[in-house]
Formats: structure tokens, C-alpha cells, sequence
């Protein structure tokens, strides 16, 4: 055995092996090209709970690379074939590079700062002992978690949007309430199902703020709003060049979740592609960027929301039965505003504030309309009458004409002075809206307060020609 052969300690301590046990596990890659020292230094970083591979010279470990992310490299310098140095620089272009740490038998002062300057975690020159190693290799980790930890909360700062508090004394919110807090003790996925505007991102946060997870980034997507391929490219991320516009590397929103939550709103709109893939995703947390052969593995915890009825989905062959099972470990319902009694006046006092006051008239109109657009609705106009009222006082004539003439709405003769379901109702307020506009949906959609996408489901979903 050579002198480079670190001088290994014939054994660890027990509290030693057990401290390593319990961390995060840590993927090493040692390229030497002798034999002893890789086989006496991987023996015994294994054995204090690395995940270990070596490679013999620098183009294996180029193309181990390539297909596998390392978290700390150790690289000799002095190797047959390519040196230790332009291994160095190619593996600093990797997203995200690992922590390298160079080793030499014969180390010079050029080496050393050739090496720093590229980008080297540190410099040993050999022998050395192997668990002053394996605690420098633990070190270059942490620091490597730490810097991965700081990228990915700048990522969620630039994406978070203000959340509001959860509002509601009425049955059907207080079971709400009591399913969020069962579901945010547990790390399985939960699917939130419901119509637009009944808060379906407001109950995503609640879980997380309520959950172990709630120091760890909170990622917020809608399918609806990106098409299938700008889609995949957010949540998986893409390789430069990796389709038109690619012009640099970029992490996925599954990366920058990892340790955290992702919340996938709109998620019925999703393309059978990708449900596919995501399908992996949530099996054993397998990955790959758009345009790489590199597998990647993330430990996050999914939220998705949907509108949809998933169940009708899947029997009509529009969606994954395998991904419906998959992501409905946990699923919470959401009622509409018009299954919630009582709760029409809390919210509507909320969103106006302390300073302003809402004559009885309008609360009167607010708490018999129907509200198709349900929280959502509620509150676009609230925010339309404060726009247009005078000393801070809301009255009947800044409301939208939908919900002034919520009591004058013609009802058809067939259901008239008889018990008619709120379902019902909502369809026929709908419908009779959509007609005396003369079915324009613009009008028709800002007549309801919602948007035109939320309009087409109505329509389709009421079966509206």
C-alpha cells in the first residue's frame, strides 16, 4: 500500500456510526486511480453511512456524472488521462455542482489556487486521516444544503403571493377546519376539490402553516395558466438549449420545493404526458429536467386543487385512475359560499375593514344571492363598491346590477312557490343572467364576477347552450 493510503483509524465509536445514521444521506463520488486508497477509503466512508461510488480516472467520473447528482466529490489531481483540474472546471458547470474536494500526494502552492479559483470546496494533500475526511466531507454538505436552502427561498420569495386568513363559523367551514388540522400533521399528498373561488389556495397554506413542514418553501402553480410545454418546463425544470427559448439551465419548482410543499392548482387541466410523469414523481420522487438524462430525486409533499369532478374524470378516461388514487390519500371538499350559512356576513364585514360600514340593504342582497363565484365573487365586489362609494359607507347602487336584482330574478313557472335546491337556483340565476344579456359572456361573466373561464365551466357544467 502506497503513502498516499490515508492513515485509516482502525475503528469509530458507536455514538459516531449512530450520528451519521441519523442525517440526511450524503451521495459521494471518490475518483483516484489507486486502487488501494480507493478501496481502503471507500470501505470505510461506507461504513460510517455514505452512499459511496469511485471512478478511476477523470473521464468515468465525467460520465458517472452525467447520469447521477453527486453532493461531494473527491478528486485527485494527478490522474492518467484527464487531470484532476479539467475535471474540476466541467464539474462546476453542473446544476447544481457538488462540492469538490481535491487530493494530492504531492500537492503545490499553483495547484492549490488553480483549484480554489474554479471553484473547490478545499484542498487536502495526502495521507491524511479518514475521519478528519469524512467530517470535511460532512462540512462541504452543509454548506451545500445551506446555499441550496437560501436559492430555493429566493425562488418561492419572487413566486409568493399574499395569503389571507381563513374565515368561517358555519358547519360545513368548522368541518373544513377540522380536516386541515388531521391532514397538516401528516406528509401524504392531499387533493382539495371544489368550485372556483371557494379558496382552494387559502386551505393549501393553512396546511402547510399547520403542518412540520411549515419553515420549508411553500410553491405555489396553476396548470390553467401555462401550456402543456411551458408547464412541464415549471415544474421539472429544462436543460439549456432544451427547446426554443431555453437559453440557460433552469431548476423546476419541484427542486425548489424539495424538503417542502408544492401546491398544483387547476390540477385536472393537466395533460396525460404529464400526469404521467407526475405520476413518478409522487412513487419514489424520480425526475428529469426537459432535455436531460440526468435522474433526479426530490422529497416533496403535494397539494393539488381542482374544480373538476376527478371521479367523473377518470370513469370517462380524462384522467389518470392511478394518479386520481395516487394524490387522493387526503381529500377535503370544499363547500361553496351558498352551503354556508351565516358565513355571507363575516366575510363581507371582513374584507370591507373597521373603517367602513355596509348599509342593511346590501347585506340583505349579499345574503340572498347565490354567489356562483363563490368566495372569489364575494370579494370582487366588495372591492367594486369600496372603488365607488363615498364616506366609506357602501350602499345598494355600488353594487354589481346581478346582485341588485338578485330578489326580481324571474324564476321558471315549472319550480315557482315549490322547494328548490340551491343548485338549482344557481343555474337558473345563471342561466336567466346569461339570456338577458343577450349571451354575450363578457358581460355575462362580469356581471357575475368571475372570470370568463370560470363562466364556460358554469355554462358546460349546467349544460347552458
Amino acid at each position: 500500500m502506497s503513502n498516499a493510503v490515508f492513515n485509516a483509524e482502525k475503528s469509530m465509536s458507536k455514538s459516531q456510526i449512530s450520528e451519521n445514521s441519523n442525517e440526511q444521506q450524503i451521495n459521494l463520488l471518490l475518483v483516484d486511480d489507486e486502487p488501494d486508497f480507493r478501496e481502503s477509503a471507500c470501505r470505510y466512508l461506507k461504513r460510517i453511512g455514505f452512499q459511496v461510488e469511485e471512478a478511476e480516472d477523470g473521464e468515468e467520473a465525467l460520465n458517472i456524472t452525467i447520469n447521477k447528482r453527486f453532493d461531494v466529490v473527491l478528486l485527485d489531481i494527478h490522474m492518467p488521462g484527464i487531470k484532476g483540474i479539467p475535471v474540476l472546471a466541467e464539474l462546476m458547470k453542473r446544476d447544481p455542482a457538488p462540492k469538490v474536494i481535491m487530493l494530492t500526494g504531492g500537492g503545490t502552492i499553483d495547484n492549490a489556487v488553480e483549484s480554489i479559483k474554479l471553484g473547490a470546496y478545499d484542498f487536502l494533500t495526502k495521507p491524511i486521516k479518514l475521519d478528519d475526511l469524512a467530517r470535511l466531507v460532512k462540512r462541504a454538505c452543509e454548506t451545500q444544503q445551506l446555499e441550496n436552502e437560501n436559492s430555493k427561498l429566493k425562488e418561492v420569495l419572487k413566486r409568493q403571493s399574499p395569503s389571507a386568513d381563513m374565515i368561517g363559523e358555519s358547519p360545513a367551514m368548522k368541518e373544513v377546519f377540522r380536516l386541515i388540522e388531521r391532514t397538516a400533521a401528516s406528509d401524504k399528498p392531499v387533493l382539495l376539490q371544489g368550485e372556483s373561488g371557494t379558496g382552494k389556495e387559502l386551505v393549501a397554506r393553512a396546511i402547510h402553516r399547520a403542518g412540520p413542514l411549515h419553515d420549508k418553501p411553500l410553491v405555489v402553480v396553476n396548470c390553467a395558466a401555462l401550456a402543456d410545454q411551458l408547464l412541464e418546463s415549471e415544474l421539472f425544470g429544462h436543460e439549456k438549449g432544451s427547446f426554443t427559448g431555453a437559453v440557460a439551465a433552469k431548476p423546476g419548482l419541484f427542486e425548489i420545493a424539495d424538503g417542502g410543499t408544492l401546491f398544483i392548482d387547476e390540477f385536472g387541466e393537466m395533460s396525460g404526458a404529464l400526469q404521467a410523469k407526475l405520476l413518478r414523481v409522487l412513487e419514489d420522487g424520480s425526475m428529469r429536467r426537459v432535455g436531460s438524462v440526468t435522474e433526479r430525486h426530490v422529497n416533496v409533499r403535494v397539494i393539488a386543487a381542482t374544480n373538476r369532478d376527478l371521479e367523473k374524470e377518470v370513469r370517462e378516461k380524462r384522467f389518470r385512475e392511478d394518479l386520481f388514487y395516487r394524490i387522493n390519500v387526503l381529500g377535503i371538499q370544499l363547500p361553496p359560499l351558498r352551503d354556508r350559512s351565516g358565513d355571507i356576513k363575516l366575510l363581507a364585514e371582513n374584507f370591507v375593514g373597521d373603517e367602513w360600514r355596509i348599509d342593511e340593504e346590501v347585506m340583505r342582497k349579499l345574503e340572498s344571492y347565490i354567489w356562483p363565484g363563490n368566495v372569489r365573487q364575494l370579494l370582487n365586489a366588495i372591492d367594486r363598491a369600496k372603488i365607488l362609494a363615498e364616506d366609506n359607507r357602501i350602499e345598494i347602487k355600488n353594487m354589481p346590477s346581478a346582485i341588485v336584482e338578485v330578489d326580481s330574478m324571474p324564476v321558471d313557472g315549472a319550480i315557482s312557490g315549490g322547494n328548490v335546491d340551491l343548485e338549482t337556483l344557481n343555474r337558473i340565476h345563471v342561466m336567466k343572467t346569461y339570456e338577458r344579456l343577450g349571451k354575450n359572456k363578457t358581460r355575462t361573466a362580469r356581471a357575475l364576477g368571475i372570470n370568463r373561464r370560470s363562466l364556460y365551466r358554469l355554462l358546460e357544467k349546467y349544460n347552458i347552450s
